[in-house]
């Protein structure tokens, strides 16, 4: 089973440039998109987590 952030790589990847500015979720009242999320997730932040944990519960990863 691939880990959360594995996870995560592999769609990210996979997405043309301009979809990545397109917001993905909320978090913290604040749209967030695949560029933030991923620079939150390589931050190692508690908003990282936050935006994994949401990923994968609404099934977008």
């Amino acid at each position: 089973m691939l880990k959360h952030t594995d996870r995560f790589y592999k769609v990210y990847t996979g997405l043309p440039l301009e979809e990545r500015k397109i917001p993905i979720v909320i978090i913290e009242d604040m749209p967030i998109n695949w560029n933030l999320a991923r620079e939150e997730i390589d931050n190692n932040t508690e908003r990282g987590e936050k935006i994994l944990k949401t990923l994968i519960e609404l099934e977008i990863i």
